[in-house]
């Protein structure tokens, strides 16, 4: 049993890493661009969304989306009312990865992980990190597999099935559970592949699983609220912002929670598969929700955290 826990515990560790490695090869080879990309298609809250969805879905982070946002509003170069459109397409962006983890394709680690290391040495100056980016996508794979094959013995163990099963029958400590899981690894994308594992082995039902997912949202407000600390007023807005949509969004969610699981059984008989369809409903309908009116939500939360610009 405790073998099972420290592969978990290592397969958690290397998925980290692994998203860690593809997002840094992303990034490296766009980091010049990225910041022009931002501030110029923010205007619209239209063009916001679908420039914060691209880059999340580009970056596989949408917590280094609002990070960056945060730091622009900081820098005075992207007003607070700009920066909501990026937010709210960030939360749909961020779920591209977790619907490739949930098909889990085996036979791509092999390939992208020789691929990776050929392209690292083969391409010169920043096109290199394409194979960095390749590398890093083959590990979170192998990682992921290696998540799975420790969940199986666990699962065979009484406490783990009444944790879960505990998590499964109240919605409410599931969203708990996926909160502070999120807030500790600073990864909604990891704890979602971990869910999405279970799920694999049939550790855990599907309402259940939905009720981490959303923990998962709220969860991964922490990182936004950390960089927020010491800056001017409007970033302060940018991680309040981050923090009322998807709080809201879960306590919209919470009393549909059975027919929302309904609804996304309709999708894919896979219940890996449905955990990812889940968590991509959710910010889809939680962003769309709130984008027709983003400048009323702008007007919210500048009542709800007053104050003079630059203070």
């Amino acid at each position: 049993m405790y073998s099972s826990l420290v592969m978990l515990l290592v397969g958690l560790a290397g998925f980290l890493c692994g998203i860690w490695i593809l997002r840094y090869g992303l990034e490296r080879m766009a980091m010049e661009r990225l910041p022009e990309i931002l501030k110029r298609f923010v205007k619209t809250p239209t063009r916001g969304l679908v420039t914060g969805a691209v880059v999340s879905a580009l970056l596989h982070s949408s917590a280094a989306v609002t990070v960056i946002t945060i730091g622009f509003v900081s820098a005075g170069a992207m007003t607070f009312a700009d920066s909501l459109g990026i937010i709210l397409g960030s939360n749909i962006g961020t779920t591209m990865t977790t619907q490739i983890i949930a098909w889990n394709p085996d036979d791509l680690i092999v390939p992208c992980v020789v691929i990776g290391v050929i392209l690292w040495f083969v391409l010169k100056e920043k096109k290199r990190y394409i194979g960095l980016a390749t590398f890093g996508f083959g590990g979170t794979l192998f990682a992921l597999n290696l998540m799975i094959a420790a969940l199986a013995p666990l699962g065979e163990t009484e406490w783990f099935r009444e944790i879960l099963q505990t998590a499964s029958r109240n919605p409410i400590y599931g969203v708990l559970a996926g909160t502070v899981l999120t807030a500790l690894v600073q990864s909604s994308t990891a704890t979602t592949a971990l869910t999405i594992a279970m799920a694999s082995q049939g550790l855990i039902a599907l309402p259940g699983a939905i009720s981490i997912i959303l923990g998962n949202n709220i969860g991964t407000c922490i990182t936004a609220v950390l960089a927020s600390i010491g800056s001017p007023l409007p970033a302060k807005r940018v991680a309040v912002a981050h923090v009322v949509l998807n709080v809201a969004g879960v306590l919209a969610f919470l009393p549909i929670l059975d027919t929302f699981a309904k609804i996304v059984k309709v999708f894919s008989p896979s219940l890996p598969i449905q955990v990812a369809t889940a968590h991509t409903l959710f910010n889809i309908f939680s962003s769309l929700a709130v984008w027709p009116f983003t400048r009323a939500f702008a007007s919210l939360i500048e009542w709800m955290v007053p104050g003079r610009r630059g203070r």
